[in-house]
């Protein structure tokens, strides 16, 4: 089985779109746990919320990575990231039983892309994202590493590669709004 996780209610074929990659895609997981993170954007939410009027690409914003064993680990780079970003989000997680894989290489475990239309073969509505990515984590499906438990040396890596971001980041207003709101202290002398 194949998943994918999107906001948008009634899907019943999920179409290629450009994403991070420049290329037209549809990503996929072969778990269902991995694809609860793309139920809400952390910049564009916070985007939203703010008030910040934005009309183009959302920046995409992945606060994750894999343990050795291949388990999904979610990193919280600032206090509440997860709560502030996933709490009250519903959304739905579409499944396909086959996908025509596109022969593209994603660096992610368990993903898989396509190229062409998928139909959709299931769906499963998630009421609040927050709820089913802690029952994962109570499941061992995946980790999460708070803000509070940062090592010192991922302070440093967060702190150089937010500051690089934003330098990076000049075509992207709603990436920088995001940055400077949720990072105020690491980016206070660029401001």
């Amino acid at each position: 089985m194949f998943y994918h996780a999107s906001p948008v209610k009634g899907i019943v074929q999920l179409e290629p779109r450009v994403s991070n990659h420049s290329v037209p895609l549809i990503y996929f997981s072969r778990k269902r746990e991995n694809v609860l993170v793309y139920l809400s954007n952390a910049i564009e939410k916070y985007c939203r919320e703010t008030g910040f009027a934005y009309d183009g690409p959302w920046h995409k914003w992945g606060p994750y990575g894999f343990t050795e064993e291949g388990i999904q680990r979610l990193e919280e780079y600032y206090p509440n990231a997860l709560e502030n970003t996933y709490k009250g989000v519903s959304g739905y997680i579409y499944s396909a039983e086959e996908i025509t894989d596109s022969g593209f290489q994603v660096q992610i475990p368990d993903a898989a892309v396509s190229s062409l239309p998928v139909p959709v073969t299931g769906v499963e509505f998630v009421p609040d994202a927050y709820e089913a990515i802690l029952q994962a984590e109570k499941d061992g499906l995946i980790v999460i590493r708070r803000y509070e438990e940062m090592t010192d040396k991922v302070k440093a890596w967060n702190e150089r590669t937010i500051r690089e971001e934003y330098q990076s980041a000049a075509d992207h207003p709603e990436y920088r709004h995001f940055l400077r709101g949720c990072f105020p202290e690491i980016l206070k002398d660029i401001l």
